[in-house]
This record gives C-alpha cells, structure tokens and sequence, in this order.
C-alpha cells in the first residue's frame, strides 16, 4: 500500500470515528445542562469538514475504502457510554475527549513524520490540518478539567 493511500485512510478512519463519537456524546448529553455541548457541536462541524475533505482525496487518488470501522465504534461508543453514565460531568467529558484527541494526535503526528516526504501536498496538509485541529482541543478542553 502506498503511503498516500495509507495516510488517506488513517485520516478517514479518525475523522469518521471522531464524527460518530462526538454525536454519540451528543446524544448522551441532549437532556443535560452540561456547558460543554457548545464545543461538541464546533468538533462535530469540523470533523465533519475533514472528513469531507478527505474522501474528496480519496475519490482523487482513486482510494477505496476496503474495510469498516463499525467494530472499533461499537466498542469506543459502548465504553463512552458507561463513563458518561457513571458520570457526564463537564470534567469527565473533557477527559474522555482529551484522552482521544491525545492519542489521535500522537498517531498522526508519527504518520506525518514517517511520511511526510513520500505523501503529495495536498494530503499532507489535510493530516497537517487533523494534527493542528486536535492539539487545540486539547487546550480548550483543559478549560473545563
């Protein structure tokens, strides 16, 4: 696999999960008064965004998605659940999101290292893009920790 198409499908992959988590946790929230449902609906948009720039890449590239993602969604969703359940505090949502955007940034911060010389441009800024995205929520969230 080249490392455009693998890059590509990465993004798709977090993006994707990043859609169906953070309306998961909406949902969750809907009854709530919790403060942080504001920021949950600007992460969905722009996940959303990324997400639709990247499948526009991926049309381009000529990338086909071969594999799905329901298994790893289930099982995040279902643990997200239960946390939320236990406790759907502004504090612990923020954690939750924190720990995902954390581990998600690490992640392609070793995918852009690894390849960033052999991924075209256009690809490289949508990761780029994730990347920048994630570490800023990192920060707004320790707003509410």
């Amino acid at each position: 696999m080249n490392e455009t198409k693998e890059l590509l499908i990465f993004i798709h992959d977090n993006t994707k999960m990043g859609i169906s988590s953070t309306k998961k946790l909406l949902e969750l929230l809907k009854e709530k008064d919790n403060k942080i449902k504001f920021l949950l609906e600007e992460e969905l948009q722009k996940y959303e965004e990324l997400h639709k720039r990247c499948k526009k890449l991926l049309k381009e590239e000529k990338v086909d998605i071969e594999h799905g993602t329901f298994m790893k969604d289930l099982t995040a969703n279902t643990a997200m659940t239960i946390e939320i359940n236990k406790d759907n505090s502004d504090a612990k949502v923020a954690s939750i999101l924190s720990r995902g955007f954390s581990m998600g940034n690490i992640n392609i911060e070793a995918k852009i290292k690894d390849y960033n010389k052999e991924v075209n441009k256009s690809t490289l800024k949508l990761a780029e893009d994730l990347l920048k995205f994630g570490e800023k929520q990192v920060e707004i969230l320790k707003n509410y920790l």
